[in-house]
């Protein structure tokens, strides 16, 4: 059920451009659920406690999932992520999606490292388009209040 729920199209993915258009004067939190493709990261922010976080000053450089991205992890990874005593866990991995600052793709250079909010470096790769890990950007430069959103195709995983 979970997978039929999450399954998006890449037309999905065209529309959430749309719909981030004019998200200039919205906060991050508000950008991604306005976008309607990053219901699984926005329900992760809040089960996370990492709301008010997001919605506070920044700035903020989100790389976000979307929500075929969490379901393509393995069956039952985001409901067990989601449960009360596997917080640490899930707050560990959703700012491991975060870096302090607002970095627009002008700023990325080829092998850089950034440093997240979790603590550990993301490896930036502009190779072969702009990759984040493993992740490939599909959408970039999403700008909101407190910072801006790269829409990414996988969810990546600190060490």
């Amino acid at each position: 059920m979970f997978r039929k729920m999450m399954t998006t199209t890449a037309a999905t993915l065209f529309m959430a451009g749309a719909a981030f258009a004019g998200g200039h004067s919205k906060d991050i939190v508000d950008t991604a659920v306005g976008a309607g493709d990053f219901n699984t990261l926005v329900a992760a922010v809040k089960a996370a406690g990492l709301v008010d976080i997001l919605k506070g000053e920044g700035p903020f450089t989100v790389f976000a999932p979307t929500d075929a991205a969490f379901a393509a992890l393995p069956e039952g990874t985001v409901e067990d992520l989601l449960k009360p005593e596997n917080k640490e866990k899930l707050v560990s991995i959703l700012t491991y999606h975060v870096v302090p600052g607002k970095v627009m793709s002008g700023d990325l250079t080829d092998d850089m490292s950034a440093a997240t909010v979790q603590g550990s470096a993301v490896m930036i790769d502009l190779d072969k388009g702009v990759m984040v890990n493993d992740a490939s950007v599909v959408t970039a430069d999403i700008e909101a209040e407190n910072g801006v959103i790269h829409v990414i195709d996988k969810v990546i995983l600190p060490k």
